[in-house]
């Protein structure tokens, strides 16, 4: 093996591609590590196919694709970005300093994965290869296609720590946000989890999934060919139905429902409600091995714990059950922290072309994570969660 990685330079090629159609599905999802579903070839083919990313939209696909001969051995995948919607790290106050200066911001280069604020790997290199050696050539040519497009910026969302950190070392910023994961424990059952959690909490908890019962409300996990088509249009009923009255209009569309119905069913995970024989809430959710993802959620009708029993009880009821190791639920939501979710860091890397606001951003960007290590320390100090800091 050594003797093969002393060899890879002189015959490693990278290209850029414009559609993920253009890459062999297996060679490329052979290289997706173990954790890490929502770079799965189905999965972003399914955004291009339903017409969510691509053409006409803010988020234009460039993979840069690392082969050895025939053999795809790394992978990043960016988009072109003309504004920074469903990315949840926000930088919005970045661009309108940039426009109030007479600098354009957009369009930027973002390594992420659409609408979708997971944490996971976003520099894929084939475990037979050297790492630095693979991924040093890919950022190059990633930095390289940032200037021939004309962006102003490259931003790494939600990547790992040990990405940060190799990005650090060639010049990008290191931000850091924060999110609330759940973790298991090794719990035998729900009620172990429970016994981790203070007292107060505890009842709280027990309070709410018996409201349910008593409202005969029938929830349901269903994963897997468990799923039928009448759950896909349930769900899709709810997605919309919570957009709508929230957020106005929806980042994704049905074709983007149906696809993961035919082509990735086996990723997903549902906690449904029933009232009687309609369904009226749930959640859609994406497993991988030791982690799982909670993506949507919506109902038609006000339930009063509705919302906590498919997003996060059921959730990790599912976890123990399967031994699923971290379950994120997504994005924002101080109550996830009230229910047993630690605050957590998130990681961000960032390189600005302009040196100017380079160094303005890197400035803000150290007095930032000052205050998120800040906050994730009380958050976590005030946890109901007993054995953090010792409680």
């Amino acid at each position: 093996m050594s003797r093969a990685k002393s060899q890879i330079k002189d015959c490693l090629e990278v290209n850029v591609y414009n559609s993920i159609s253009s890459i062999d599905k297996n060679l490329y999802n052979n290289i997706v590590d173990a954790e890490n579903p929502f770079l799965e070839y189905e999965f972003l083919e399914a955004f291009e196919k339903s017409g969510c990313v691509g053409p006409h939209t803010p988020w234009n696909p460039r993979y840069i694709i690392l082969t050895d001969k025939n053999k795809i051995i790394g992978a990043i995948t960016s988009y072109i970005k003309l504004d920074s919607y469903g990315e949840y790290i926000f930088d919005w106050e970045w661009a309108r300093a940039y426009e109030s200066s007479g600098l354009r911001y957009y369009p930027k280069l973002v390594v992420a994965i659409p609408f979708t604020p997971a944490t996971g790997r976003r520099i894929l290199v084939h475990p037979d290869y050297s790492f630095e050696e693979c991924a040093d050539k890919m950022v190059k040519r990633l930095v390289e296609l940032c200037i021939e497009e004309n962006c102003s910026s490259i931003h790494f969302l939600y990547l790992t720590e040990d990405e940060q950190n190799f990005l650090s070392k060639r010049g990008f910023l290191t931000r850091i946000t924060h999110q609330y994961h759940w973790k298991n424990r090794d719990y035998n059952s729900f009620d172990d989890f429970l016994c981790d959690l203070r007292s107060g909490r505890k009842k709280q908890i027990r309070k709410e999934r018996r409201s349910l019962e008593e409202m005969g409300l029938d929830i349901q996990t269903l994963e897997k060919d468990e799923i039928k088509e009448e759950h896909i249009d349930a769900i899709w009923d709810f997605y919309i139905d919570t957009h709508s009255r929230k957020w106005g209009s929806a980042y994704l569309n049905r074709e983007f429902f149906d696809l993961m119905f035919q082509n990735f069913k086996h990723r997903l995970v549902f906690i449904m409600a029933k009232d009687g024989n309609k369904w009226v809430g749930g959640t859609f959710n994406v497993v991988k091995n030791n982690r799982l993802f909670g993506r949507y959620w919506g109902t038609l009708y006000n339930y009063k714990n509705l919302h906590f029993e498919c997003c996060f009880y059921g959730l990790i009821d599912y976890s123990i059950k399967k031994g699923v190791k971290i379950f994120e639920a997504g994005a924002q939501g101080e109550h996830k922290f009230l229910r047993g979710f630690a605050a957590v860091p998130t990681y961000s890397s960032h390189m600005i072309l302009n040196e100017g606001a380079q160094n303005a951003i890197g400035d803000y960007l150290i007095r930032e994570r000052e205050y998120t290590d800040h906050l994730i320390t009380q958050y976590n100090k005030q946890s109901p969660l007993k054995y953090l800091y010792g409680k």
